[in-house]
């Protein structure tokens, strides 16, 4: 289940509100709209989710994706989920906000290309083979609209 939501919150979504928006809405694809969605989506929804389950249930990423077996860690954990509600928040609200979002989408490139980051220095399980690739990948795509769109 883990994997499914976030590929479908990562690249999934975006993508289909990208195709709606263009199709059905009749707007031209740019870079500022497919920033408004991956932000959306990948910086807001994404991030508001982990960051809530995080908070409140902290030994999940402890225990099944980071694999820690103690419980030393939860504290961390769940301030984790604080960063990740925060900027999380940011994201969701750039859709009504649109000048938040190249903002949104700069902090999300940095949040999730450092954690993809660290997944690769260590010793990892499946579901954070998964974290570690998902996280590069949005990374770039956040960073790569988040020029695109400055530059455009």
């Amino acid at each position: 289940m883990y994997v499914i939501m976030v590929v479908a919150l990562l690249f999934v979504s975006p993508c289909v509100c990208i195709v709606v928006e263009t199709g059905i809405g009749h707007a031209a694809f740019s870079s500022d709209l497919a920033l408004k969605w991956f932000v959306f989506w990948a910086a807001g929804v994404r991030l508001l989710l982990a960051g809530g389950r995080q908070s409140l249930q902290p030994a999940y990423t402890a225990h099944r994706i980071l694999g820690l077996k103690t419980d030393e860690a939860l504290v961390v954990v769940r301030e984790l989920g604080f960063a990740n509600l925060a900027i999380g928040a940011m994201g969701v609200a750039s859709l009504w906000l649109p000048a938040w979002r190249t903002a949104a989408a700069a902090v999300g490139a940095i949040f999730y290309g450092l954690a993809g980051i660290q997944h690769v220095f260590q010793q990892r399980n499946r579901l954070e083979d998964v974290a570690m690739v998902t996280d590069l990948l949005a990374a770039v795509i956040l960073a790569g609209l988040s020029v695109w769109s400055c530059v455009a």
